[in-house]
């Protein structure tokens, strides 16, 4: 749980008291918390997969573990950790090209003399952000089409890692604890032997992999639903 917590703090922090915000930013910031805590939740089942793997061959415990190497031959938590990362990647994205803007805005704002000079700059060019009344920079997407092709791509990012992990879920991990009774037949272990394996605790394993595939689906389902109105609004003027 410390883990947990130490991991919440930064992402939190980041989501309110930035100097900057967009349209569902919040929103990005909260599907990563919860999506944390949901790993964090899921990866208990299998703290200790290699003791839960156990087999009816007790003359070697280097056949077992050959077995269990044999069994379990796609990355799991690893593989969940590592797409987490790119999820967070996927936010940072959006969140370093609205620090771009702001640090281009402040520049900008640094070389006008006087009131006169930022008044006609703001006719001449018109502005890309406005401020709201806690004095943070808000992107306004409804002037330029290269920051709204920009959310969107970081959108349609985070869209494909985690399409890419349920396929890693559905395909690589939970095809594994799904059969009951698992045969080994591995050099190492001896040929006349019949070697029956079992993984134990195998539904609450299951349980974990669905939960993720669920929060990972409502993502996807969010993400999709919100490019779909940020074209229709931002691009389409609808």
């Amino acid at each position: 749980m410390a883990a947990l917590v130490t991991g919440l703090i930064p992402i939190l922090r980041t989501a309110v008291d930035a100097t900057t915000t967009y349209k569902c930013r919040t929103l990005w910031f909260g599907l990563l918390c919860v999506r944390l805590v949901v790993l964090f939740l899921a990866q208990l089942p299998f703290t200790k997969l290699d003791t839960d793997f156990t087999c009816n061959f007790t003359g070697n415990s280097i056949c077992t573990k050959a077995c269990f190497n044999d069994h379990f031959h796609k990355p799991m938590m690893m593989a969940w950790n590592f797409i987490f990362v790119l999820a967070v990647l996927s936010v940072l994205l959006m969140e370093m090209f609205t620090s771009h803007l702001r640090s281009l805005a402040q520049k900008r704002s640094s070389q006008v003399a006087t009131d006169a000079e930022l008044e006609a700059r703001g006719k001449e060019d018109g502005p890309l952000a406005s401020t709201d009344p806690k004095g943070r920079m808000v992107l306004d997407l409804h002037r330029d089409r290269r920051t709204v092709a920009l959310y969107l791509f970081s959108i349609c990012l985070r869209i494909l890692v985690e399409t890419w992990f349920v396929y890693i879920l559905l395909c690589w991990n939970l095809p594994a604890l799904n059969s009951g009774r698992y045969e080994c037949t591995t050099a190492v272990c001896p040929k006349s032997a019949k070697i029956a394996c079992v993984v134990r605790a195998a539904p609450e394993k299951r349980m974990s992999i669905y939960a993720l595939a669920s929060i990972s689906g409502v993502i996807i389902v969010s993400s999709v639903l919100f490019c779909v109105y940020s074209i229709a609004h931002y691009l389409c003027n609808f």
